[in-house]
C-alpha cells in the first residue's frame, strides 16, 4: 500500500497539537489535493512541495496523492507542514524509507530549491515534541529559540539533508543547548532617580506583590524612568516561566528576547489598537498584554489611550489570561502582566505648577482629562501616587540613592516568603486565599471600612489595600498586618480620592 504517515506540529495559540500528516498514492489521473482544515498558505503547499522535490533530484509521483492533514476538525495555517508534506510523498513512493518516521516530528517552510524556511512558533512545538519522547527536525534559522526547549532535535538546511539522515547516510546537526543563566538587567537604575523618595517606596511595594501601580504628576518629575526600573528590581523569571514568556514571542514571529531570564517590559503606543493591545486578527496573534505575561506593561500618558481601548484590559488584569474567539477557533493567551501607568494631571501637564502657567485647564477640564481613565480600570490599579516636581537644587544635589541592587534583595525577600505561605504573590490572591491568609483583627477591619465609606472606595479596592498591606508586612518581616501596614496601602487610592469626592466629606466638616 503506497501510504507514510509523517508527524508535525500545529499552531493554536501557545500550543502545538500534534498533526498525522497521512500521504496516499493512488490509481487515476495525476492529481494532489489537500484535506483536513487547510487554510490558503496550505493549500499552497502544493506548488512548494512539487518544486522542492523535483529540484532536488527526486521523482514527483505521476499518480493520484492526497494528503490528509488529521485531525480534521483542527484549523492549519502557514507554510510549516510543508516538509511533513514532502517528506510522506517521497516515502510513500518509496523513494525514501519511511520505517523511521515512528519517532521524529517535521516542521518548516520548503523553498523551490528544497532549502528550508523558518516558521513561527517553533518553541512550543520543540517542548511538545520533547514531552512525547520524539525527536524535532527544524530549520536551522529556529536553532536559537528552539535550544531553549532543552530537547535532544536535529536542525536542517535543505530536503536532501534530511533524506540523507533518515536513509542513515549522513547525520543530521543537533541543537547546541546552553546552559540557563540569570541575565542582570542593564536598564535604568533607581540611583539614576533624584529624589521621589515616596514613588521609589511605592515601587518597590509594586515590585514586591505584583500589584499595578498608577503615576500622576507634571512634566520631567521622572514618572517614565521609575517605570523603566521596575525590571531592574523584580525577581529573575525561574525556567518555566522564561519558557511561557519565549512561547509567546515565538508564535508571534518575533525574536526571542535577547535575556531570557529578564522579566519583558512592553510600552506600546498610545495610538494601539484595542486588537494590538490584546491581540486578535483573523489567526488570533498575541497581543501586547500577552507579550507582557511574567512583566511589565507600561502605558506611558494613559490618559492619551482610547478608553475603549483601556477598558480591554480590565478582564485580562483580573484573570490573567485574554480569550479571543473567532468564527473558526477560540484561542487562550496568559496574559499575566503588572500594569504600570502614568500620566499629567491635566492636557498641559502643568496643573497648579507655581513656576508653570497652565494653559487654559480648569478644575473641570482637568476632572475631565483624568477621568479618561474609567473607575472600573481605576479600581483595579492597587497603587496609585502622585509624583511632584522637584524640589530647587535637588538636580545638582550630590546626595547618593538607593540601588536598584539593594532595592531587588529586599523584593526578592519579600518574594520568597510569599511564595512559601502562598504559592503566588499577594496581587494574585484570590478571595478565598485572601480570608485565609490575611485576616483582620475586629479594629482594623473597622477601620478600613470606615475610610472606604468616607473615600467612597468599592468593595474590590477593599480587598487590593488588604493585598498592598501584607505585601508592606512581609517587606517589613511582620507575622501580621497591623495599623501602619492598613494606613500606608490606604494612601497610596490617591487618584480614586480626587476623581471619586467622598460622599461623607460634607457631613464630617
Amino acid at each position: 500500500m503506497s501510504l507514510a504517515v509523517v508527524y508535525s506540529r500545529a499552531k493554536v495559540g501557545i500550543e502545538a497539537p500534534l498533526v498525522h500528516v497521512e500521504a496516499h498514492l493512488s490509481n487515476g489521473l495525476p492529481a494532489f489535493s489537500i484535506v483536513g482544515l487547510p487554510e490558503a498558505a496550505v493549500k499552497e503547499s502544493k506548488d512548494r512541495v512539487r518544486s522542492a522535490i523535483l529540484n532536488s533530484g527526486f521523482e514527483f509521483p505521476a499518480s493520484r496523492i492526497t494528503v490528509n492533514l488529521a485531525p480534521a476538525d483542527l484549523p492549519k495555517e502557514g507554510g510549516r507542514f510543508d516538509l511533513a508534506i514532502a517528506l510522506g510523498i517521497l516515502a510513500a513512493s518509496e523513494q525514501i524509507p519511511k520505517d523511521r518516521f515512528a519517532d521524529y516530528e517535521f516542521i518548516g517552510e520548503l523553498a523551490l530549491t528544497g532549502a528550508v524556511r523558518g516558521v513561527a512558533g517553533v518553541i512550543p512545538a520543540a517542548l511538545n515534541a520533547t514531552a512525547a519522547k520524539h525527536t524535532l527536525i527544524l530549520p536551522t534559522i529556529n536553532t536559537e529559540e528552539a535550544s531553549l526547549s532543552r530537547g535532544e532535535h536535529f536542525t536542517c538546511d535543505h530536503l536532501l539533508e534530511i533524506c540523507a539522515h533518515l536513509a542513515k547516510q549522513q547525520s543530521l546537526k543537533g541543537l547546541n543547548i546552553a546552559p540557563i543563566v540569570q541575565e542582570t538587567y542593564y536598564g535604568p537604575d533607581l540611583a539614576q532617580v533624584k529624589g521621589q523618595h515616596h514613588a521609589k517606596r511605592a515601587l518597590e511595594i509594586c515590585a514586591a506583590g505584583g500589584h499595578n501601580l498608577l503615576m500622576s504628576g507634571p512634566p520631567g518629575t521622572g514618572k517614565s524612568m521609575l517605570a523603566h526600573c521596575l525590571p531592574g528590581i523584580l525577581p529573575a523569571l525561574n525556567e518555566q516561566e522564561a519558557l511561557e514568556v519565549a512561547s509567546l514571542y515565538s508564535v508571534s514571529n518575533q525574536p526571542v528576547r535577547p535575556y531570557f531570564t529578564t522579566r519583558p517590559f512592553r510600552q506600546p503606543h498610545h495610538t494601539s489598537s484595542g486588537v494590538a493591545l490584546v491581540g486578535g486578527g483573523t489567526h488570533p496573534k498575541p497581543g501586547e498584554i500577552s507579550l507582557a505575561h511574567h512583566g511589565v506593561l507600561f502605558l506611558d500618558e494613559i490618559p492619551e489611550f482610547s478608553r475603549h481601548v483601556l477598558d480591554v484590559l480590565r478582564e485580562p488584569l483580573e484573570t490573567g489570561h485574554i480569550s479571543i474567539s473567532r468564527a473558526a477557533q477560540q484561542v487562550d493567551y496568559p496574559a499575566d502582566f503588572q500594569l504600570i501607568s502614568a500620566m499629567n494631571p491635566c492636557p498641559c501637564g502643568y496643573l497648579k505648577q507655581p513656576n508653570k502657567r497652565c494653559g487654559d485647564c480648569s478644575e473641570a477640564k482637568a476632572l475631565k482629562y483624568q477621568s479618561a481613565v474609567s473607575g472600573p480600570l481605576l479600581d483595579r490599579i492597587d497603587i496609585q501616587i502622585e509624583v511632584p516636581a522637584l524640589a530647587k537644587g535637588l538636580l545638582s544635589s550630590t546626595e547618593q540613592s538607593e540601588s536598584s541592587a539593594h532595592v531587588k534583595a529586599r523584593v526578592e525577600q519579600a518574594r520568597a516568603i510569599q511564595m512559601q505561605r502562598q504559592h503566588c504573590t499577594n496581587a494574585q490572591l484570590n478571595q478565598q486565599k485572601l480570608n485565609e491568609i490575611c485576616p483582620l483583627p475586629t479594629e482594623l477591619s473597622s477601620l478600613l471600612e470606615d475610610a472606604l465609606d468616607r473615600l467612597g472606595l468599592s468593595a474590590r479596592a477593599y480587598h487590593r489595600i488588604i493585598k498592598v498591606a501584607r505585601t508592606i508586612a512581609d517587606l517589613n518581616g511582620a507575622i501580621q498586618i497591623e495599623k501602619a501596614h492598613i494606613l500606608e496601602a490606604l494612601s497610596y487610592r490617591q487618584m480614586e480620592r480626587r476623581l471619586s469626592p467622598a460622599p461623607n466629606t460634607a457631613s464630617s466638616n
